[in-house]
């Protein structure tokens, strides 16, 4: 189950057309039960996506713990990020929650 979540990562990545390339790390944890992927993706305007994105199996599910989508432009400026980092309890979304540039 994580290894096939990782592969349909990886192939998303490798077939999009807007993504020139990647560096993405993959770290297993004991018996498949966890991965934590890590890396970065540079899009054709030359901006880049950072992905930090720790998922866990559990019998017959698959849970994403803890992620952070952070994407910058060109100048490595923050346009936005996503993540579920367990602050900002007041919103409808927590913990999910996007960030931006003020």
């Amino acid at each position: 189950m994580i290894e096939r979540f990782v592969e349909n990562i990886e192939k998303a990545i490798a077939s999009s057309s807007i993504v020139l390339s990647s560096n993405v790390q993959k770290y297993f944890g004991p018996a498949l039960e966890t991965v934590y992927l890590k890396g970065h993706l540079l899009i054709i305007d030359s901006s880049v996506l950072e992905i930090a994105i720790f998922a866990t199996k559990s019998r017959k599910t698959l849970s994403i713990e803890k992620y952070r989508l952070h994407y910058m432009n060109s100048a490595g400026q923050m346009l936005f990020r996503y993540d579920n980092a367990p602050h900002h309890l007041e919103i409808d979304s927590y913990p999910h929650h996007k960030h931006l540039i003020k």
